[in-house]
C-alpha cells in the first residue's frame, strides 16, 4: 500500500487545516481533553460541527442519494484526524456507527428521520450497549424487550439497566441494544432508537477520575422503567442486532481512538526533554533517555502506519465486491495504538519526574500537567471500543483462525 497521501488528499489536509484557523476557539479544542473531546457538549461545539456540515464534511462517504459525496475513506480519516489532533469534536458516532448503519439497514422512516439531522448536526446519540453484567461482551446483554400495544400502536416494552452510556446526559436520542430473544444470546439482540426525554428513563450521573475536580467528565447509568417503543423505531431486522453492532464497532475502534492526539502527546515529551536538565546536564543527552526516546517514535510510526491499512482495507471492501471489511485490521490498531498510548503516559510519568502527578493545566507542573491528564485517560482507551482482552480474541479467532477455547 502506498503510505503518501496524493496532491488531492494534501490539498484537502490544507483546506481542513485553514478552516480549523479560521475557527480556532479554546471552548471547542482544547488538547488537554483527550479523546473525551468527543463527548464533551457545548452550544459552542455544536455550532462548530454544524459548520462543518455546511461544508459536507459530515457525509464524506455517504452515498449521494443521502446527502453524502460517496468520497474516499482516506477524507474522513484525514478530516477526524486533524480535528483530533487539535483536541475538538470529531465525526463520530451520528456520522459513522447511527448513520452508516441506518443507511445499510434502516427503514425509510428511520433514514428520512435521521440521516438529514445527522448531517446538519440537528442531533445527538448516546449508545447504550453495556450493561452491569455486560461490558466488552455485548452479546450478554439483558435488557429486556417485549411485545406490546399502545395508543393502537404496536411495538416492545422495554425494561432494564445501562451502564457507562456517556453521552446521555446531553443527548437527544438512544441508540438501544435490547435483548429480545432470550434463548439465542447472538441472534436475540435487536437494536431500537430510543428518545431519551421520555418517562420511564432515569440518568443517574457517574463522575469519572476528572469529573470531581474538573466538573464536567462524567458517564451515566440509565435505567429503563416500562417504556414503549414503536415498530418504526427498530434498526433492520429484529434479533439480527448484534451483527449490526459488531460491523459497527470495527469502525468504532479505528475513529474514536485517532492517531494525532498520541502524535501529539509525544511531542509534548520531546519538547520538554529538550530543555529540561538533570544535576545541570541536558536530558536530552542522557543515552537512557535516548534510547526510551527512540523507541517510543519507532512504536508511534507502526501506529500510523497500522491505522492507514485500516483506511486501505476499509476502501478496498467499499469497492470490490466480496472483500471483507476490516476486522482484524482495526482490532489490531485499537489493541496496538491504545497500549502504545498507555507506555507513551507512564514514560511521560517517569521522565518528567514527580511534578506531573500535579493536576492537568498547572502552570508550573512539567509539561503543564499534561502527563496527569494523559495518564488517566490512556486507561479508558484501553477498555472502551472492546477492551484489549476483546481485540486479542478477535485477532487469534478472526485472523489466527485460532479455536474459541484456545
Amino acid at each position: 500500500m502506498d503510505f503518501e497521501f496524493s496532491p488531492e488528499q494534501q490539498s484537502f489536509i490544507e483546506e481542513v487545516e485553514a478552516f480549523l484557523d479560521a475557527n480556532d476557539d479554546p471552548h471547542v479544542f482544547d488538547v488537554t481533553r483527550e479523546n473525551m473531546a468527543q463527548i464533551v457538549d457545548t452550544p459552542k461545539r455544536r455550532a462548530f460541527m454544524a459548520k462543518l456540515g455546511e461544508k459536507g464534511w459530515l457525509g464524506l462517504t455517504w452515498p449521494k442519494e443521502y446527502g453524502g459525496s460517496e468520497g474516499e475513506g482516506v477524507y474522513e480519516y484525514l478530516l477526524n484526524e486533524r480535528l483530533a489532533g487539535r483536541g475538538g469534536p470529531q465525526i463520530g458516532k451520528g456520522v459513522g456507527i447511527i448513520g452508516k448503519t441506518l443507511i445499510a439497514h434502516g427503514n425509510d422512516f428511520l433514514k428520512e428521520t435521521f440521516l438529514p439531522k445527522i448531517l446538519r448536526n440537528e442531533v445527538e446519540f448516546a449508545v447504550g450497549y453495556s450493561e452491569p453484567n455486560a461490558g466488552s461482551d455485548a452479546a450478554s446483554m439483558r435488557l429486556k424487550g417485549e411485545r406490546g400495544e399502545r395508543d393502537g400502536k404496536t411495538g416492545w416494552i422495554l425494561n432494564g439497566q445501562k451502564t457507562w452510556t456517556t453521552s446521555a446526559h446531553f443527548a437527544e436520542w438512544y441508540w438501544l441494544g435490547v435483548r429480545t430473544d432470550p434463548n439465542n444470546k447472538h441472534r436475540g439482540i435487536t437494536l431500537m432508537l430510543v428518545p431519551l426525554d421520555q418517562p420511564g428513563i432515569t440518568i443517574n450521573k457517574i463522575d469519572t477520575m476528572g469529573g470531581v475536580p474538573m466538573g464536567d467528565e462524567r458517564t451515566n447509568e440509565v435505567f429503563i422503567d416500562d417504556v414503549f417503543v414503536p415498530d418504526e423505531y427498530v434498526v433492520g431486522d429484529v434479533n439480527s442486532g448484534f451483527q449490526y453492532i459488531s460491523q459497527a464497532l470495527d469502525l468504532e475502534r479505528f475513529t474514536m481512538f485517532t492517531f494525532a492526539p498520541i502524535k501529539q502527546r509525544l511531542d509534548v515529551l520531546c519538547d520538554h526533554l529538550r530543555t529540561e536538565t538533570r544535576d545541570g546536564e541536558p536530558l536530552k543527552d542522557d543515552p537512557i533517555i535516548r534510547q526510551r526516546i527512540a523507541q517510543l517514535a519507532t512504536e508511534a510510526e507502526v501506529a500510523r502506519v497500522m491505522g492507514l491499512r485500516v483506511v486501505a482495507e476499509s476502501m478496498k471492501a467499499d469497492t470490490v465486491p466480496g472483500t471483507p471489511p476490516p476486522t482484524v485490521e482495526s482490532s489490531q490498531y485499537k489493541l496496538f495504538a491504545t497500549e502504545f498510548s498507555r507506555r507513551l503516559a507512564n514514560a511521560s510519568m517517569d521522565l518528567g519526574a514527580p511534578g506531573t502527578q500535579l493536576r492537568v493545566k498547572t502552570e508550573d507542573a512539567p509539561m503543564e500537567g499534561r502527563a496527569e491528564s494523559t495518564y488517566r485517560y490512556t486507561v479508558i482507551d484501553t477498555i472502551g471500543g472492546g477492551s484489549s482482552e476483546i481485540q486479542k480474541n478477535v485477532i487469534a479467532r478472526r485472523g489466527l483462525g485460532l479455536p474459541k477455547n484456545f
